[in-house]
């Protein structure tokens, strides 16, 4: 049996927090530094850019893996955290 692609949970946004992004972001010319919210993510936790081509490769590149997002967006902010401390 192959492994099935999951879907981003709604509302988590721990990929557009945790990270820091060095690519240009729209509202955010030097990218963003790691734990630091978006300023296209909006109040329901939703990129306000996705399906957008200013849409940073990065960003558009990053997918749901349940071993890095975890069961909950708890887990995934910890877990992207870890790594981006890790490679830092």
């Amino acid at each position: 049996m192959g492994r099935f692609q999951e879907a981003c949970r709604p509302g988590c946004g721990a990929c557009c927090i945790a990270p820091s992004i060095s690519s240009p972001i729209p509202g955010m010319p030097d990218g963003k530094p790691a734990g630091e919210r978006c300023v296209q993510l909006d109040d329901d936790n939703l990129c306000r850019l996705f399906g957008d081509p200013r849409r940073p490769e990065v960003c558009r590149r990053f997918t749901f893996d349940p071993d890095l997002c975890g069961s909950h967006r708890d887990q995934a902010l910890e877990r992207i955290a870890a790594l981006e401390l890790e490679t830092d």
